[in-house]
């Protein structure tokens, strides 16, 4: 079971991947950080947090400038996907 659900969330993350031009993208940081971290590693990015999801490792955010989607991944980011994507899936409930 959890070969299929790793393998599922990286084939997703391959096909549904943003755009280098995309303005906000949802941004996967390794599931075991929690929100602080995630928090912290978008800031160091200079990316601007834009809405949370029920997943505390997975953030919307607007990246900063033509290098923001790379500073993410330096940050520790995983990978980045269009947030369409997962606004069904992962929309934290107020």
């Amino acid at each position: 079971m959890l070969l299929l659900a790793v393998s599922s969330v990286g084939i997703a993350g391959l096909t549904f991947q943003a755009r280098p031009e995309t303005e906000i993208v949802a941004v996967a940081f390794p599931v075991w950080w929690d929100a602080p971290q995630a928090f912290t590693a978008a800031a160091s990015a200079n990316a601007s947090i834009v809405r949370l999801t029920a997943v505390p490792s997975l953030l919307v955010v607007r990246p900063d400038g033509r290098e923001g989607l790379s500073r993410l991944q330096q940050a520790g980011a995983w990978f980045t996907l269009d947030p369409q994507t997962i606004a069904a899936c992962f929309t934290k409930a107020i």
